[in-house]
C-alpha cells in the first residue's frame, strides 16, 4: 500500500508539472497581446512588411484566435506594402494548422493532466495517506529530475538556440512546410527567430516561477508536518 500511495504522489506530482508547463505556455502567448507589439517594435518587422502597427496587430490577433480553434480558416485580408491582399498563403496555411493542432494538442494534454491529478488526490485522500509527506516528497523529487532536464535545455538554448529550434520542428513536424523563404513569405518576416527566443525566455520564466513557488510551498508543507511529529514526541 505505501509503494502504490508513493506512485500516485509522484504521478500527481508529474501532472502538475505538466498542467503548469501548459499553462506557462498559454499565459506568455495570450495574457498581454502588448508584449507581441514590443517585439515588432523591437526586430523593426514594420519594415519589412511594409504595414502599419494596427494591421500587424489585427493579423496577430486573428493568427492567435485560430490556433485556439477560434477561427476555421487562417485568412486575414489587410494593407502589406500599400496593397488590400490576404497576409497568409498556402503554406502559411497548412504549417499553421499543423501548429494549431499541436496548440490544441497541449490543451487537451492538460485537461487529461488535469483529471489525472484530482484522480490522484483522490485515491490518496481515500487512502488516508500522510498528503503532506507523499505530496511534499514527490514532486521535490519530480522537480530534482526535472531540473537536469532543464539545465541540459537551457545550456543548449544558450549556446545554440537555432539548433534547438530547428530540432523541435523535425521531432513534432513530419513534414518541411515550417522552412519558409523571408523574401516570398511575410509571415516570417513577423515572426523572426529573435521573436521565438524572447518567447521561449518568457515561458520559461513563468513555468520555473511556478515550479519555484510549488516547491517552497512543499518545503513549508513538510517543515510544518516535521515540527508537528516533534510536538508529539
Amino acid at each position: 500500500m505505501k509503494k502504490l500511495q508513493w506512485i500516485f504522489g509522484g504521478t500527481a506530482s508529474l501532472a502538475a508539472v505538466v498542467i503548469l508547463l501548459i499553462t506557462s505556455f498559454q499565459a506568455a502567448m495570450y495574457v498581454d497581446f502588448g508584449v507581441y507589439q514590443r517585439e515588432y517594435e523591437k526586430y523593426e518587422v514594420l519594415d519589412d512588411l511594409g504595414m502599419e502597427m494596427d494591421d500587424v496587430m489585427y493579423v496577430t490577433r486573428e493568427m492567435m484566435a485560430y490556433l485556439k480553434g477560434e477561427r476555421d480558416v487562417l485568412s486575414v485580408v489587410t494593407m502589406v506594402e500599400g496593397r488590400e491582399q490576404d497576409f497568409f498563403n498556402e503554406q502559411d496555411r497548412l504549417h499553421m494548422e499543423d501548429v494549431q493542432g499541436l496548440f490544441l494538442g497541449g490543451l487537451a494534454l492538460r485537461r487529461i493532466a488535469a483529471a489525472v491529478l484530482a484522480v490522484s488526490l483522490a485515491v490518496l485522500f481515500i487512502w488516508k495517506a500522510d498528503l503532506r509527506k507523499i505530496l511534499a516528497r514527490s514532486y521535490q523529487i519530480t522537480v530534482a529530475i526535472l531540473g537536469v532536464l532543464i539545465l541540459l535545455l537551457g545550456i543548449g538554448i544558450s549556446r545554440n538556440f537555432n539548433a534547438v529550434f530547428t530540432k523541435f520542428h523535425e521531432i513534432f513536424f513530419d513534414n518541411d512546410l515550417w522552412l519558409f523563404d523571408p523574401a516570398e513569405d511575410y509571415m516570417i518576416r513577423m515572426l523572426p527567430e529573435g521573436l521565438f527566443f524572447d518567447m521561449v525566455i518568457r515561458i520559461g520564466v513563468l513555468f520555473l516561477g511556478g515550479l519555484a513557488f510549488l516547491l517552497i510551498c512543499s518545503i513549508l508543507c513538510r517543515q510544518k508536518r516535521q515540527a508537528g511529529d516533534k510536538e508529539e514526541n
